[in-house]
Parts: structure tokens; C-alpha cells; sequence
């Protein structure tokens, strides 16, 4: 049985610069998934149907329940965090 395994970032602090891109990579996140589910036909529908390709999550970031855009947000933070973990750094671009 698959047991997932993240690595551990609890004791990351990211720098406010940081924090403030959460927001969106999060709404990219989802723009991403949606372009993706649009190709493999999926269309917009009041619930999920997954025989019929329909989802009430094809919707702007922006109009999404708080509950989902909390999960983008999370995978946002993450990464950014595990990005520092890692031992790389972000810097703004110059210009």
C-alpha cells in the first residue's frame, strides 16, 4: 500500500517576499489543472461527474470555495518551502 512520505518542511520560515508569491502560484496551480482537464474533455457541471468529464471546479481562481483554493494554496506553500529546504534561493528579478 502507497504511504506517502513528504518531505518535512514545518521548520521553514519563508521571508514575507515569499510568502506573498503563495498566492499566485496558487491561482496558477489551478489555472494549470483546469487547462489540463479541459484538454482530457472536461467541461464545467454543477457536480462531479467523472464518467461524464464534468466538475463545478472549472471556475476562475478567484471563484473558487475557499476550501479548494485552500488546498492550491497549501501545494503553493509547499513547494516554496520545500524550494528553501532544498537549498535554492528566490530572488526578485532585477529591472
Amino acid at each position: 500500500m502507497y504511504k506517502p512520505t513528504p518531505i518535512d518542511t514545518k521548520n521553514i520560515v519563508l521571508q514575507e517576499e515569499l510568502l506573498s508569491l503563495t498566492e499566485k502560484i496558487a491561482e496558477n496551480v489551478h489555472d494549470v489543472w483546469a487547462a489540463g482537464r479541459i484538454a482530457e474533455g472536461w467541461t464545467y457541471g454543477d457536480v462531479k461527474d467523472a464518467a461524464n468529464k464534468k466538475t463545478p471546479l472549472l471556475i476562475p481562481y478567484n471563484e473558487l470555495p475557499e476550501s479548494e483554493k485552500e488546498y492550491d494554496r497549501n501545494t503553493a506553500l509547499e513547494t516554496l518551502k520545500l524550494i528553501v529546504k532544498l537549498g535554492y534561493e528566490i530572488t526578485p528579478a532585477k529591472g
